[in-house]
């Protein structure tokens, strides 16, 4: 089936295309199609993940034709494929093995005066949840005493105001939101803030040369990309930008804790490594990689990279010509931004979950469509900020933040017509052997005439990589 789906689907991704700041004459090379009941909500989420496939598609091509030299190829976004795509960490198996996305401890609780969501899926942020409470730290850690953990979280949150338990868990390096109204989020600080903001920023830091890129047929190739991302969102972004041909290597903290089951999903098409940027060693090897890559991407919090010499400022110093992409949760100004945060949380703090849910309890969007939506945008962001490069130079700087693409869904996108409930996630699912087993996969939802149509690599075990260019 070939449609239009309506004039807010254009209106969605025509304002994400305004916002990365490219030629919307180009939007006429999109079409849409396909069962479209995959993302069932009262928000528009369908809409949204069209959009972001939408821009994301359409900035590859653009690429594409800069580097062949050759028209635009046209967009082909597919509903059902795009819905699959966003549901990717919910439908990935490993020898038929599934995995729970959420920890036990990871959910709402219901609090003196309202609810509270807490985040408790890494080991340390479990145990910060539990100390903040006052709860034993030994609770939760073995199996058989799961059930006694969630007990008694749920006794002590249950005695607390909601801000209270956000404040005091927050202290602790733990994550605990409070669940607000979308009025009740407008009214504070970091809403306000949010709220003025455009989807992304994009920024030209110098003028540095370009470094042309050569003829090829993926967008992407025989381009670096660092990758220093968590789950969700960074990992899908350079997920995409290894699907287009990028040598993606992902870069983590050795003592950070990583979900295998995670990178199972995100890790399609790159190389996983572990560097002590504290060590001298590591720093040394990091600087190396730095000195012939091409893009930057993390998704830490705001400056919490500043102290290895990875703000945007120190990066183009020494690497001029640079594309830094930079992700948050909270947005990288305001009391927020050094908070810890994921999708779960932003939809709570921002009014989603409430929203979504009933009298009775918060709810939830059908898939983490913040973190995926932000990713395809951010992939979007870079490939744009490429091809703007290669007209004009300069290192480039994108932003974009969790909250702010919230913002996006709950107030600026009408649901598209034309839902139905054909969606079927198996014809978007593919197998393959990986280092783990038989890992099934959903496909990528990113498509344009000619383009790839899987990644030409499957995930390997996290961290077990060498940390070298694909090419070296």
């Amino acid at each position: 089936m070939t449609s239009s789906v309506g004039s807010s689907v254009a209106s969605g991704a025509s304002q994400a295309w305004v916002a990365l700041g490219a030629d919307s004459s180009l939007l006429d090379r999109v079409s849409y199609g396909g069962p479209s009941g995959g993302l069932p909500a009262r928000l528009p989420v369908m809409e949204l993940a069209r959009a972001t496939v939408a821009v994301c598609s359409l900035a590859a091509a653009e690429l594409t034709s800069l580097r062949t030299g050759r028209p635009v190829p046209r967009v082909r976004v597919d509903d059902e494929a795009v819905a699959a795509a966003f549901l990717s960490d919910r439908l990935v198996r490993v020898d038929g093995r599934a995995w729970s996305t959420f920890a036990p401890l990871s959910r709402f609780w219901r609090a003196a005066d309202g609810w509270v969501r807490t985040h408790a899926n890494y080991p340390h942020h479990r145990a910060r949840l539990l100390a903040a409470l006052g709860v034993p730290g030994d609770a939760g850690e073995e199996a058989v005493d799961a059930v006694d953990a969630v007990d008694a979280v749920a006794r002590a949150v249950a005695g607390r105001p909601a801000l209270e338990v956000e404040e005091a868990v927050y202290a602790a390096g733990g994550l605990a939101v409070a669940v607000r109204g979308p009025g009740e989020w407008a009214g504070t600080e970091q809403g306000v803030l949010v709220a003025e903001r455009p989807l992304l920023t994009a920024a030209r830091l110098d003028d540095a040369p370009h470094r042309m890129l050569a003829d090829a047929a993926l967008p992407c190739a025989g381009l670096r990309v660092l990758d220093l991302t968590r789950v969700l969102a960074g990992p899908v972004a350079t997920r995409t930008l290894a699907l287009l041909g990028a040598d993606v290597l992902r870069i983590d903290a050795p003592q950070l804790p990583e979900s295998q089951e995670a990178h199972e999903d995100t890790g399609m098409g790159k190389r996983s490594a572990t560097l002590d940027l504290a060590d001298a060693t590591g720093r040394r090897v990091f600087e190396e990689l730095l000195h012939e890559a091409d893009v930057v991407v993390t998704g830490y919090r705001p400056g919490a990279l500043d102290r290895f010499g990875l703000s945007p400022e120190a990066l183009a110093g020494r690497r001029p010509g640079l594309v830094i992409a930079q992700l948050s949760a909270w947005g990288h100004d305001g009391p927020w931004r050094e908070r810890r945060g994921f999708d779960s949380l932003v939809q709570a703090a921002t009014g989603i979950a409430r929203l979504e849910g009933s009298p009775d309890a918060p709810g939830a969007l059908p898939a983490q469509a913040l973190d995926h939506g932000t990713g395809y945008l951010l992939a979007a962001g870079v490939l744009r900020a490429l091809t703007e490069q290669q007209r004009t130079g300069g290192t480039r700087l994108v932003r974009l933040a969790l909250t702010r693409t919230a913002h996006w869904l709950v107030h600026d996108l009408a649901p598209a017509p034309g839902e139905n409930d054909g969606f079927d996630a198996g014809r978007r699912l593919t197998e393959t052997d990986s280092p783990m087993g038989r890992l099934r996969h959903a496909l990528p939802p990113v498509a344009y005439e000619g383009g790839p149509v899987n990644w030409a690599r499957p995930p390997g075990l996290w961290g077990t990589d060498a940390p070298v260019w694909g090419g070296a």
